[in-house]
Parts: structure tokens; C-alpha cells; sequence
């Protein structure tokens, strides 16, 4: 294949089909055989060279091709000898005469496979009639529209422009395109046309745009969609919108509205068509993000307990550097509290003027005023937040000054502070919706005994530069009466928090502690955190303010976990990605089994958890667009050679990495073409993070990433809005993917194919309920065990079968009921001797009948379709054995 890509049409793709190419053709017995095959000049069927067949056996007429499949989707391809040997993206099956028997095939690249499913999609649509050259004929659409462009800018109506306006036309087109690239494409259609000048024709433009400006990945997309190979119609769109991207509700009011925003042409608006240049408008836009629009704004339930949200947290946001000798400045405050930080830490020490000073360290350079640090959080604390903002008071200053800072936090903050005391009648503290707009304070407080201005009090010692350890502190009653429900205890243990601790009381624990409980008792921790509100700050020993990993503590439940958001990188990356969700608010809802009082959860599970459903996500990892060079690769030149790293971070069980190959040579525009496939076993709180990097560059390799909480994916073509290493958005620099996310069908166990996969309830785990030793109770639920085995059965019976009949459509794991009825309705409709189907949607289990003589495959397609969509086998009967797929 050329390697600037350039099958980008139709015609091109049977151009290419038409001269050929070797590739492998796949036996039933997995045995791999290389073949020449090409188009016949007629166009009406597939030949193939050299065969011990007579020549008109080793060929496939056109009109019997009944689909074209993308990947492993025969019992061949999927056959346990062969599965290893290719990648997914390198092979394709065409499924062909009334038998639908398969002939499977193996190319050598991604490219290749594209170039020839594009083609023969093309030809089987056009099957009834000898199709005439792709683009012959009237000027297509596009090409109208790209020459009323030029003829805009040719203001002297001479039929050609200057190269320089040509480059800059091209680059207002396609926003993030170098003009080297663009000037480079100029001097090479120049020089094979034998047109050298400063000036570009018509035809020479259009020439241009088309091989610069047309993205073959999804070209390949729209022609699978699209009546005319060309563009796509609003019933078209809609199908795409409804079968591919999992739109709900979309009806072609909507798809005219997505045509009038994204297509160029002012004759595709008028006429409802979509081309290639709307289309790819349109999977760039926000539109059609990877991060689902719900969570653009508050969508969780903000009415629970404060203890059932993790709060984003920082530990010492006023540092630009490290925590011993940074420069203190206020913007660190300003840039937290944008990102919806909600509870941020105030070392407060005295100030040589009698007034205190706020600071991360013992450095009197890094110190700034209190006054101008509560008056910038009263300026920006409800800014990008409406929900309480926590403040953290570590106390270094005398109590002369420490009552100068509680006065400066009354005048400020004024009725902003909370200062009603907690109700002992009550067993949780208030919700976010109740606290909105108020700011809360965290410190010590002056027990109930002491009547006097100051008393002792018991301090833990967090700042930075300070040793792990406790500490009397003389504390003023003005800032003892600040705080209300977040009193500040020291931690004791479990048990005995379990008899006395109350509600408004919260303890802090330094990151060795908290990785200590989290170890050694994680199921005790994440109980406690269900009523109380615990906050982990990061080891003192932390001098270069690096960070700790949030995931280690979200895990079991901890709600604040204080970050340095001064300090970019993997760590920061996890936190500001995870409190993206919600609308940003620095509030997110913990998963259900961290919040009931009857659920158990421990950190450390190993696999599935009890009541919670496991998910597949299918990645398929397609292309980058401009991706810039890794930072201080200057000497380099313009070679990068990139590579995608799929990561996720959740419980023990569900921390995985995959990675793409290296995209070789590729410029800017890399093609990766490549699938991989993640078990998330608690999606709640699982995270997927995606990183770019250069395999090729010596040192830093980093490239961009970008992180997205699971519960925020949407499924279907997107693109990946990249991020630099300090988490700023790099302009058009994106990834365009597939995802798909499908619950796990089987047990306990991931699930395999073929038979030994379904062999029923032998490979599953039943959830089991724990004894209380209360006779009653244990008595009330042993009886639950049997409907419980019987209603996991019934489950992964259906998962199972469904499973069965994607695979018999040809599909893969995550496709949906409606993609897997499109294909058998598309089976029928290219086969004039197929059987009429119908399927009653007016039932509750719609049944699919068919009337005649059916082909092997369709009956096992409608057997397996039976058996998921009648009506549940009674309690204890599993479902029957699904048929084995054929092709």
C-alpha cells in the first residue's frame, strides 16, 4: 500500500482491487494458503491465482455475496490455531451463496483489508447491474463544493490563485494541518502534472484538498452506512446515529439538524446529505465527544450524607515547586478552585508584622498573607462549584494571631461560613444540596470543659517539612467556634471510632497509615468511611511535592484525598480526570456497595464482586491526528513514531495495561488500527487512562493522554480530545476510536470461546451471604440462597446465549440486538431466494419466524435468537445448549 494513504474514495479502493494483491486464503482446517486475488475488469466477480480449481471455480461472483465481515467473525478466523497468528484488523471473511458459505482471508495490513471491504461493499450494493466507474460522470457533491471554494477566493475570476493563498485556504479547511504539508502536496501534483508555477488551477486544488483533507478510516465508515457509497442520507445518519454510536430517541428532524450544523455544501443542506467532509466535522465536534453530555453537568444525587461523595481535595495549592522550597503565590489557589477543588489546606503560621501568614513550608519566602489568601477563596470558592467548600487549618501560629485569622475569615467569608452546631440527633452529616455555598471549616476545637480564651489541645502535625507525630497547640477560642462539622480527632482505631466517634468528627491520616489500613483491614476501612469523613495528605517525606496514587484510597472509600495540584503526571492526571464527571463539581457519589450499611466490600477483591455485574470494553484504537513531537525532541526532526497505551486504574482487579504497535514512519497522522480488550469489574470506579508516546525518542518519550472516568464513555466512533503533560488541552491534536462496552457474559470467570466457555454452571460462582450469628435473621436468609443460584442462572443462561447468535451474525461480544437484526435483515434482502422473515415487535418476547425453506445458517441464527428471546426457562432449568456458530 502507498504509504501516505492514499485509497480514499471508492474509485480508488476498486482501482486497487482491480490491479490486485496477494493475501491469505484461510482453510477450515487452519491451514494457510497464498493467493493472488483480484477484480475481474468487468467488475462482476472475485478471482483468485494460482488454485489446483479450474479457473471458474477459484472465483466468486458479485451478485452471490451475501455481507462482507471485519475482522475474526467466522469459526474459522476464531479457530484456537489461527487466533494467535494475525491481528483482527488484518483479516476479513466474504460470506457468499445461498449456503453462506465463508471465504475467509488474511492481508497484510489494516490498509489493505479497508481497500477491499470498501470496494466489495460498494459492488454488493450495486450488485444487480453492471456498476459504471465510482465518481464518473456529473461532479460529485464534495467536489462541487470544494470548487465553489476556489472560485470564492479567485477573486479575479481567472481560474487559478497564488500557491500561498491555495496553502492558507487549505489550512482554514482543516484546521491543525502544517502548511509544509500543504505546500509539499502543491510542488508533488505540480511536478507529476508537469504544471509548475506560483499558481494552483481549479482541478488542481480540488486534486489537493481531496488527498490532504480525506481521512481514509473514515471514509471507510461513512461508505459502510451510506445508499450511495458517497454521502449519507438522513436514513442513513440515522442508522448510524441509532446502531453505531447508541444515539436513543433520533429520528430524522434530528439528523437534518446534525446536517444543517456540520455539512459545507450548501446543496447537501438543502437536499439532507451528509458527505465526507461534514461527517468528519461532525465526529470532531463536541457533539459527538467520548465523554457522555450527561455529566456536563450535575446528573448524580447530591442529597446524600457528605461521607458518601469523594471530595476533590489538595494539599498545599498556594506551591508552584516542591513543598521545601517553592515560591508561594495565590494563583495555585485560583487555578484549584477551577477545577472544582473543594478542600483545600491552610498552614497558618505567625507573621512578623502581628499578622499570620499561609504557607506550605518553614521558608519565610513562601509565605503570603492570610488576609490575601481568604480573600481570593471568597473571590473564586463558588465559582466553579456551588457545592461546600472544605477549608483545612493547620494551625502553626500563636493564639494573639490565630484570633486576627478567625476574625479575617468572619469579616471575608461572612455568611458564607457554617456555624450552626451539629445535630446529636442526627447519625450523617448534611448533604451537598444542603450545604451549597457555604464554606466549612476543619480544625481542632476547644473541648466542651474549657471556659477560657485558649485552651491545649492535641494536634497532628501534617505540613510540610513536619514530622509525623502529635503535638500540644495552644488554640483561641474565636477559631475554636469556626468549626462545626468537621471537628478534627485524632484516630485511635476501628473499634473504637465504632463506639464513639460522632458524625461531625473527622480524622486524617498520613498516606503511610491509610496505605497501612488499607493493606492490612480494607474491608474495615471502607465501613468506616461510610459514616465518617477520612482525609489522607501525602508523606512528609514528600520534599519534591510529588503525589500519591488516589486509587489507592478511593478504593476503600476515603473521601479526601489531598493532592498536589501543583505537581503534573500520572497521579494528577487520575484525579482531575475522575472528578471531571458530575459537571466538575469536586463531588462524586461513591459506588452503592461503599454506601449501604448492609453491603460488603473489600478493596482487595480479586475478580467479580457480589451483586455488581462485570463489563467488556472493546477498544478499537484507529488513528491520531496531530500529534506533536515529544517535548525536547527538537534535534529530531519531524519522525515520530508513536504508540497507544490503554490503561485502567480501579480496584486490584481491574488495573490493567495494553498497548497498540508502533505506527512507523507516520507523521503526524499515525494509523494503529488495533483492538484491545479490558474486564472491569467494578466500573464505578474504574478509570481509563490513554497515553501517546514515542517509541523512538531517547528519555522523554511522553507525548499527550488523556483520562475519562468508565461510567463517562460513550460508545461508538469518537475522538479523543489530547492533553499535555500539565493537563492542558494541545490544539486538534486528537485519537479517533471504537468503543463498545458490553456486560461479561459467564461466571466468575472471564469468558472463553467455543463450547469449553459455556459449559454452564460448573465454571460459575454464586453469591454466598456471610452468618451474623443471630439465629432469626441467619434463618430469614439461607432461604435466599437457592432463588439466587436460580436467578444467576437465568442471567448468565441469556448472556450466554446472546453471545451465541452476535457470534452467528457475525458480530462481536459488545454489538447490540439492533446491529445483529440489520444483519440478518441485510442477508435476506441481497438474496432472491431467501424466505420471508418477520419479526412481531407487539410481544413482549418478539419472536422472528420465517415461512419456506431456510439455509443452514439462517436456522441456526433463528434457533439462537429463540432461545434469547422467549420467555425464561423455569427457576433451576437452564436454557439450552447453544448451537455451535457456523459461518
Amino acid at each position: 500500500m502507498p504509504h501516505d494513504r492514499k485509497i480514499n474514495s471508492t474509485a480508488a479502493c476498486i482501482s486497487f482491487m482491480l490491479q490486485g494483491c496477494e493475501m491469505k486464503k484461510v482453510r477450515s482446517n487452519s491451514r494457510m494458503y497464498s493467493r493472488f486475488f483480484l477484480l475481474a475488469p468487468d467488475m462482476r466477480c472475485l478471482r483468485w491465482e494460482p488454485s489446483k480449481k479450474d479457473s471458474e471455480k477459484a472465483k466468486i461472483e458479485i451478485e452471490l455475496v451475501k455481507e462482507v465481515r471485519v475482522g475474526k467473525k467466522t469459526p474459522v478466523l476464531r479457530s484456537n490455531g489461527l487466533s494467535d497468528q494475525f491481528p483482527d484488523e488484518c483479516a476479513f471473511s466474504i460470506i457468499h451463496g445461498d449456503n453462506y458459505e465463508s471465504l475467509d482471508l488474511v492481508a497484510s495490513s489494516a490498509d489493505v483489508v479497508n481497500a477491499w471491504v470498501m470496494g466489495l461493499r460498494y459492488l454488493v450494493s450495486y450488485g444487480k447491474h453492471t456498476p459504471e466507474a465510482p465518481e464518473a460522470g456529473h461532479p460529485s457533491l464534495r467536489t462541487s463544493w470544494i470548487s465553489s471554494v476556489f472560485e470564492v477566493a479567485d477573486l479575479g475570476k481567472v481560474g487559478r490563485i497564488p500557491v500561498a493563498q491555495a496553502v492558507q485556504l487549505i489550512k482554514a479547511l482543516n484546521p491543525g494541518m502544517k502548511a509544509s504539508t500543504v505546500e509539499l502536496k502543491f510542488k508533488e501534483l505540480q511536478k507529476a502534472g508537469e504544471r509548475p508555477g506560483s499558481d494552483v488551477a481549479c482541478d488542481l486544488f480540488v486534486e489537493a484538498y481531496c488527498d490532504l483533507c480525506t481521512r481514509p478510516e473514515i471514509f471507510f465508515l461513512l461508505v459502510q452506512f451510506s445508499s450511495d457509497k458517497e454521502s449519507l442520507g438522513l436514513k442513513d445518519l440515522l442508522t448510524f446515529l441509532e446502531v453505531e454510536q447508541g444515539m436513543e430517541g433520533v429520528t430524522e428532524e434530528t439528523c437534518l439538524e446534525i446536517v444543517g450544523k456540520y455539512e459545507p455544501s450548501s446543496e447537501g443542506r438543502e437536499k439532507g446529505y451528509l458527505a465526507i467532509d461534514g461527517f468528519t466535522r461532525y465526529l470532531l465536534s463536541p457533539d459527538c465527544s467520548i465523554f457522555d453530555p450527561q455529566h456536563r453537568r450535575v446528573c448524580q444525587d447530591m442529597t446524600q450524607p457528605l461521607s458518601h461523595y469523594y471530595i476533590s481535595s489538595a494539599h498545599s495549592a498556594c506551591l508552584r515547586e516542591d513543598s521545601s522550597w517553592g515560591s508561594a503565590g495565590l494563583g495555585g489557589y485560583v487555578t484549584a478552585l477551577r477545577m472544582g477543588c473543594r478542600s483545600l489546606e491552610l498552614v497558618v503560621w505567625d507573621g512578623p508584622d502581628g499578622e499570620p501568614l499561609v504557607s506550605g513550608g518553614r521558608s519565610a519566602a513562601s509565605r503570603v498573607a492570610c488576609r490575601s489568601v481568604v480573600g481570593v477563596i471568597d473571590r473564586y470558592a463558588f465559582e466553579a462549584s456551588e457545592y461546600p467548600l472544605i477549608l483545612c487549618l493547620a494551625v502553626r501560629c500563636s493564639p494573639a494571631q490565630q484570633r486576627l485569622m478567625a476574625q479575617c475569615l468572619r469579616k471575608t467569608l461572612g455568611a458564607k461560613l457554617y456555624l450552626d452546631p451539629p445535630a446529636p440527633e442526627e447519625a450523617y452529616l448534611p448533604s451537598p444540596e444542603t450545604l451549597k455555598g457555604r464554606v466549612l471549616i476543619k480544625g481542632r476545637k476547644l473541648p466542651p470543659s474549657c471556659h477560657e480564651s485558649e485552651g491545649e489541645v492535641t494536634d497532628e502535625e501534617e505540613g510540610p517539612g513536619e514530622a509525623d507525630g502529635r503535638r500540644r497547640l495552644r488554640l483561641s477560642r474565636e477559631l475554636s467556634e469556626l468549626v462545626s462539622l468537621c471537628q478534627a480527632v485524632p484516630f485511635r482505631d476501628f473499634e473504637a471510632s465504632r463506639r464513639g466517634q460522632r458524625y461531625w468528627e473527622l480524622c486524617s491520616f498520613s498516606e503511610v497509615e491509610a496505605g497501612r489500613f488499607a493493606s492490612e483491614c480494607p474491608a474495615e476501612l471502607v465501613s468506616y468511611n461510610k459514616r465518617f469523613l477520612s482525609r489522607v495528605y501525602p508523606s512528609p517525606l514528600r520534599i519534591d511535592a510529588s503525589n500519591m496514587n488516589p486509587q489507592d484510597f478511593w478504593k476503600c472509600g476515603c473521601q479526601m484525598v489531598a493532592m498536589n495540584f501543583q505537581t503534573p503526571g500520572l497521579m494528577m492526571d487520575l484525579n482531575a480526570g475522575w472528578f471531571h464527571q458530575n459537571g466538575a463539581c469536586g463531588y462524586v457519589l461513591r459506588p452503592a456497595v461503599m454506601r449501604e450499611e448492609v453491603s460488603y466490600f473489600s478493596a482487595n477483591a480479586k475478580d467479580s464482586l457480589p451483586g455488581v455485574p462485570a463489563q467488556l470494553l472493546h477498544l478499537r484504537v484507529i488513528s491520531g491526528q496531530n500529534l506533536p513531537k515529544p517535548r525536547g525532541s527538537g534535534a529530531k526532526g519531524d519522525v515520530v513514531e508513536p504508540y497507544v497505551c490503554a490503561e485502567i486504574h480501579g480496584i486490584p482487579a481491574d488495573c490493567a495495561e495494553r498497548r497498540t504497535k508502533t505506527a512507523l514512519q507516520s507523521g503526524d497522522n499515525p494509523v494503529f488500527e488495533e483492538s484491545l480488550e479490558f474486564q472491569v469489574n467494578l466500573p464505578e470506579l474504574a478509570l481509563l487512562r490513554l497515553v501517546v508516546l514515542d517509541d523512538d525518542y531517547i528519555g522523554d518519550e511522553f507525548i499527550a493522554q488523556y483520562t475519562i472516568p468508565f461510567e463517562c464513555l460513550q460508545s461508538g466512533y469518537r475522538h479523543v480530545p489530547l492533553q499535555s503533560l500539565a493537563g492542558d488541552l494541545l490544539p486538534h491534536a486528537t485519537l479517533f476510536l471504537h468503543v463498545a462496552i458490553a456486560d461479561r457474559p459467564g461466571g466468575g470467570k472471564g469468558q472463553r470461546r467455543g463450547r469449553a466457555g459455556r459449559r454452564g454452571r460448573r465454571l460459575r460462582e454464586y453469591t454466598s451471604a456471610k452468618t451474623t450469628g443471630i439465629k432469626a435473621i441467619d434463618e430469614v436468609f439461607r432461604t435466599a440462597g437457592q432463588p439466587l443460584r436460580e436467578a444467576t442462572d437465568l442471567r448468565e443462561n441469556m448472556q450466554n446465549a446472546l453471545v451465541s447468535f452476535k457470534e452467528l451474525c457475525g458480530l462481536a461480544p459488545a454489538a447490540t440486538m439492533k446491529q445483529c437484526i440489520l444483519t440478518v435483515a441485510a442477508w435476506l434482502l441481497r438474496s432472491e431466494s431467501a424466505p420471508s422473515v418477520t419479526l412481531n415487535l407487539g410481544q413482549q418476547y418478539p419472536p422472528m419466524e420465517a415461512q419456506g425453506p431456510v439455509p443452514e445458517l439462517l436456522r441456526k441464527v433463528l434457533t439462537a435468537y429463540e432461545t434469547v428471546s422467549t420467555r425464561p426457562p423455569l427457576a433451576g432449568q437452564p436454557a439450552p445448549s447453544p448451537a455451535e456458530p457456523a459461518p
